[in-house]
């Protein structure tokens, strides 16, 4: 059982028997009642996105799912390819229950599926992800650690804002959780 007041972005939460994920919250104290956090849900099975309201001290139930360690093979636009590492079994998960993930999850990728009652509903990446440049604007000679930022965009398709000196063909280290750039990790000269 989980509370509002535990809330982040990406807790999965069970609703009238329907799994969501937390996109928006809010914590709201109105005159001398208790206090209410509002909420934005993505449904995990439909894709539909509803505003709900809940009692702070209020208790709700996090979804049942399967995790199942799968590595990303490939995708043909409309369905995206997964492998169990155990029993070599293949399923497919649409585009739209991969979402904005996509953008950071290169071929061969360890994930984690998010299966809810037999059905995949979602996958989450790795914390971190090591990616190539393969197209940003050139670094100067001159250009600092701690100077401005630029957009760099990497293999899989994403685009994160990176330091000056990154150029093309460097590999660099990405949080999937909010696609923000941590390090170089070889640079490409």
């Amino acid at each position: 059982m989980i509370t509002p007041n535990q809330f982040k972005r990406g807790t999965k939460i069970e609703v009238d028997g329907e799994p969501f994920v937390v996109v928006e919250y809010l914590h709201f104290k109105m005159g001398r009642g208790g206090a209410n956090v509002r909420t934005k849900l993505k449904s995990l099975l439909t894709g539909n996105v509803i505003e709900k309201t809940f009692k702070s001290d209020e208790k709700l139930k996090q979804p049942d799912f399967e995790e199942k360690e799968m590595q990303y093979l490939y995708n043909d636009g409309a369905n995206y390819y997964f492998m169990d590492n155990d029993t070599y079994e293949q399923i497919i998960v649409s585009a739209d229950e991969v979402g904005e993930s996509a953008l950071f999850m290169p071929e061969n990728l360890n994930v984690t599926v998010l299966i809810f009652n037999g059905k995949p509903v979602g996958i989450e990446l790795p914390n971190f992800v090591e990616l190539e440049v393969v197209e940003t604007d050139p670094g100067v000679k001159g250009d600092t650690v701690s100077g401005g930022s630029k957009p760099a965009k990497v293999a899989t398709g994403g685009v994160v804002q990176v330091p000056l000196f990154i150029s093309e063909g460097d590999v660099i280290k990405i949080d999937t959780r909010d696609g923000k750039y941590i390090e170089r990790v070889k640079s490409a000269k």
